[in-house]
């Protein structure tokens, strides 16, 4: 598991309760660690690349089977999520957050629980 997400999961301060969306959710690796914490609560990530979700949604699979998390191809511009509402919403290496971010944030927003939070988190791929 990566050091790096782990570090930025426990940040976030998810409660077991808590709705939790990612944004750009990639290979699924802090929805797992989301999942652990969850007890009653809920993730839903979306990522833009059906390969990703499909990825995400196989490593969590066990997960996506007790009802614990869902994953979506959608763009944050885009996706309908309906009537859904978050604690939480987080983003990892998002580009949009990157160079537009409050425009980025707004979108974002929309799905915010009353008290709930927003965080992007953008750091540069290591080099090798």
């Amino acid at each position: 598991m990566s050091t790096r997400l782990a570090a930025i999961v426990d940040q976030l301060g998810i409660r077991p309760t808590d709705r939790v969306l990612e944004i750009g959710c990639g290979h699924g690796v802090a929805a797992t660690m989301v999942c652990e914490r969850l007890e009653g609560g809920r993730l839903t990530a979306i990522d833009r690349s059906a390969k990703m979700i499909e990825a995400a949604a196989a490593r969590n699979a066990a997960h996506v089977e007790e009802g614990k998390a869902e994953f979506l191809v959608g763009d944050l511009e885009e996706v309908d999520l309906g009537d859904r509402r978050f604690e939480v919403i987080f983003a990892v290496r998002v580009g949009l957050f990157h160079r537009e971010p409050e425009r980025a944030r707004a979108l974002a927003e929309r799905w915010l629980a009353p008290g709930g939070k927003v965080e992007a988190f953008y750091d540069p791929p290591a080099r090798h």
